[in-house]
């Protein structure tokens, strides 16, 4: 079966709700409504319900009436969210009333809500910045436990199967943290196998990657992935991960076997961790553009709860896919 074949079935086998707050996004209700409509997961909309049927009806959606609606100006159980604000705010001024307005932008009430326990995931960024729905999740939901970063993965997706696993390939950071630390990097390491594992379902073999191989070359930016590979090692011992390695001792097993003969990879590394967010933005980019790979993601990881960011130049088949992942994610 192949990634996205996976991706959704296993959305299917195991349905989650969630949370969409750009509702007025025309892209972002033809997304729901196939979402609905192909039972993927369970739609929470924020927003007036019947002005929202409307602009159904008008684009010929079928299914949106599935949804599950919030009206953050009619909701009762609006006190309860923005008590909930207030609570975790208080410590920064916060005051009550200003928790009572804030809670109404449709940004914070979706993390307010996965907060609270009653959706299990978001998904925004059709009509809003990165920094705009990375905001609220990073004030309100925060990082996972012994994780300080937040990074982003794209899986890459071949015709040729003899790449990576089946023509699958694993990149982060490509969308998140500029310049991670050595802590950082090893984290980013860590919960990318674990990404890998729970979207992708296979077993994950990591190289952090740098433009010297087992010490070929000396500088201080190859000494932070020497770090980095051990804290990662120390971290998660249990699976496969090594560094430092120039990609094509990492991807290439002839090319591995010479560079670097005692590497736990042997060249067949099908995660890849990159030094800096521009490499990896680079490599992606590059893969996508003349390697015709198809690039599923930014798939956000790090985060206490399931949140993704959308381009907004997204299509609505992408908006779909990132439904089934964030669905995925909270399994």
């Amino acid at each position: 079966m192949k990634l996205l074949e996976k991706i959704f079935q296993q959305a299917k086998n195991n349905l989650r709700c969630i949370v969409l707050p750009e509702s007025f996004e025309e892209r972002t209700l033809r997304a729901a409504d196939i979402v609905l409509q192909q039972q993927i997961a369970h739609i929470q909309l924020i927003g007036n319900k019947a002005s929202i049927l409307t602009t159904a009806k008008e684009l010929g959606l079928a299914h949106i009436h599935q949804a599950r609606f919030f009206d953050p100006e009619t909701d009762p159980k609006m006190d309860e969210y923005s008590q909930l604000l207030y609570s975790l705010r208080k410590a920064k001024g916060m005051t009550l009333e200003e928790a009572r307005v804030l809670a109404k932008n449709p940004l914070y009430l979706s993390v307010l809500m996965i907060k609270n326990g009653d959706v299990d995931g978001e998904l925004a960024g059709a009509a809003n910045s990165t920094g705009n729905v990375l905001r609220p999740a990073l004030q309100i939901i925060k990082t996972k436990p012994g994780v300080s970063v937040v990074s982003g993965v794209f899986f890459m997706l071949f015709d040729d199967t003899s790449i990576g696993e089946d023509g699958v390939m694993v990149f982060a950071d490509c969308a998140v943290t500029p310049n991670p630390s050595a802590i950082q990097l090893a984290e980013i390491a860590v919960v990318t196998a674990e990404t890998t594992q729970i979207i992708g379902g296979f077993t994950p073999r990591v190289a952090l990657l740098s433009f010297s191989t087992k010490g070929s070359a000396k500088h201080e930016m190859v000494d932070k992935v020497v770090t980095a590979t051990q804290l990662a090692q120390q971290q998660a011992p249990t699976i496969c991960i090594d560094g430092e390695l120039q990609v094509d001792a990492a991807i290439v097993p002839s090319v591995g076997a010479s560079k670097a003969p005692n590497s736990l990879l042997k060249g067949n590394a099908n995660v890849l961790i990159f030094p800096t967010l521009e490499t990896g933005n680079i490599a992606y980019k590059l893969v996508q553009r003349l390697a015709g790979a198809e690039a599923i993601g930014p798939v956000l990881q790090g985060m206490g709860a399931p949140i993704n960011d959308l381009s907004r130049g997204c299509s609505v088949e992408d908006v779909v896919r990132m439904i089934a992942i964030t669905a995925n994610q909270a399994r």
